[in-house]
């Protein structure tokens, strides 16, 4: 079973829990995440991002390897979450990831900045 399935499975069940979809906020997280808005979810993926960072910098001094993985996991159900929110889908990560394959990490990063300055520029 490929990650790619484990997270189509995970951001369809994130979108059965919209609203539009049936999702009660009384009885899923998910549901009570998206009725609060953008900010709910925004904020959570803040505070996971920095466990996260936490829990990282805790393994160059002997931490769980398993409270890393822990912790990146919840910054990506709730990046999911928010991905959902936008109308866009794990697909849509995967494939830009796709698409930055092979290409240097700098070049790649040159080329959005050249990018972003020629948008500003019309």
């Amino acid at each position: 079973m490929s990650s790619d399935d484990t997270l189509a499975r995970l951001a369809a069940v994130i979108e059965s829990r919209k609203a539009a979809n049936g999702g009660n906020p009384d009885t899923s997280y998910v549901a009570r995440l998206l009725h609060k808005g953008p900010d709910a979810f925004l904020k959570k993926i803040g505070e996971e991002a920095t466990e996260v960072v936490m829990a990282a910098k805790d393994l160059d001094h002997g931490g769980d390897t398993y409270k890393l993985v822990g912790e990146m996991a919840d910054l990506w159900f709730h990046s999911l979450v928010a991905l959902s929110h936008y109308g866009l889908t794990p697909e849509d990560v995967l494939q830009e990831l796709s698409r930055r394959e092979g290409l240097s990490g700098l070049e790649e990063k040159a080329l959005r900045k050249a990018q972003a300055r020629e948008a500003g520029e019309d």
